[in-house]
């Protein structure tokens, strides 16, 4: 009786280093030896410089083991690099990267923006006539009064009123609610870029009232700030509230004390996206009927048409 084959199982120690080592960690590695080498210090050195011990840095550059954030942070004033691009950043990436981010490094707001419609200009993906795009486009958090006031100009201009949340829904065949249960946030975005493009496409004439989060995606942003009027409906946290619960939605109220402070933080920390558009209106100063001429008045005045 032939005698049955014995079955080796591999050791550890015996699998390939792309199965025993963490990718993102081998890369980190790589990148601290390439920043090393290019500031010309031997590791015994930065061992110094950094009070981290020589065979920390070496497990570090070989991708083994799990490098702290703290160690990380002195390894790269060390090298006197970034966090960012020890840790493998887009913007630096290579020589031109680094070389744009001192340019921009500490410019105040006013000087960035500037540069950004130059190189959005330069690479030809800004829109022709932004400053007087007839594509209306309404920004802000939701209960802002963009769909009640977005219609009412829409029919005032004789413009299509382009709802985007619902355009997202016809591209994915289900409901937003459902997007992010069934695919995720990043699905969400696909379908929210697509929808806004072909929008731009479609309609040389629109007010298009866009979902609260869209300024979370930066390239979907900057395609709306470069091809539409844009403007943001801003109002008082209480209002917003109010509103979304008058539209049947009850979900902020769930942890009512809570959902108050989690809004402020969220129009908090969009506030500084949604200052980018050309002009902002103020819902919660004055009536619905006040607010809609003040709106009129502003995007007839953009358009050059009669008020």
């Amino acid at each position: 009786m032939a005698k049955a084959e014995k079955k080796h199982t591999l050791h550890p120690t015996q699998l390939s280093e792309s199965e025993t080592k963490n990718p993102f960690l081998v890369a980190l590695g790589e990148r601290v030896r390439a920043l090393r080498a290019r500031q010309g210090t031997t590791r015994k050195a930065l061992s110094l410089m950094t009070g981290v011990s020589e065979r920390h840095l070496a497990n570090l550059e070989y991708g083994e083991g799990n490098a702290s954030i703290l160690v990380l942070q002195q390894v790269a004033a060390a090298l006197e690099c970034s966090l960012a691009e020890l840790i493998g950043d887009v913007t630096t990436s290579s020589p031109e990267w680094l070389m744009i981010r001192s340019l921009l490094e500490n410019k105040d707001e006013n000087t960035l923006r500037r540069a950004r419609v130059a190189i959005g200009e330069a690479l030809g993906t800004v829109g022709v006539s932004t400053a007087a795009s007839s594509r209306i486009a309404l920004i802000g958090l939701r209960g802002a009064g963009k769909s009640t006031l977005g219609q009412m100009l829409a029919d005032d201009l004789d413009f299509p009123f382009v709802e985007l949340s619902q355009e997202i829904e016809k591209f994915a065949g289900c409901s937003i609610s459902e997007i992010q249960a069934l695919y995720g946030a990043n699905a969400y975005r696909r379908y929210e870029r697509r929808a806004l493009e072909e929008a731009i496409q479609i309609y040389p004439e629109a007010v298009i009232c866009t979902p609260g989060g869209l300024v979370s995606d930066t390239s979907t942003f900057n395609l709306l700030l470069s091809h539409c009027t844009t403007i943001w409906l801003q109002a008082d946290p209480e209002d917003h509230m109010q509103r979304v619960t008058k539209q049947g939605d009850l979900r902020p109220m769930a942890a009512s004390k809570e959902a108050m402070e989690d809004l402020k933080h969220i129009l908090a920390a969009r506030a500084a996206f949604y200052s980018k558009a050309q002009y902002k209106l103020d819902t919660s100063a004055q009536s619905l009927e006040a607010t809609f001429l003040a709106l009129r008045e502003l995007v007839r005045k953009s358009l050059h048409l009669p008020i």
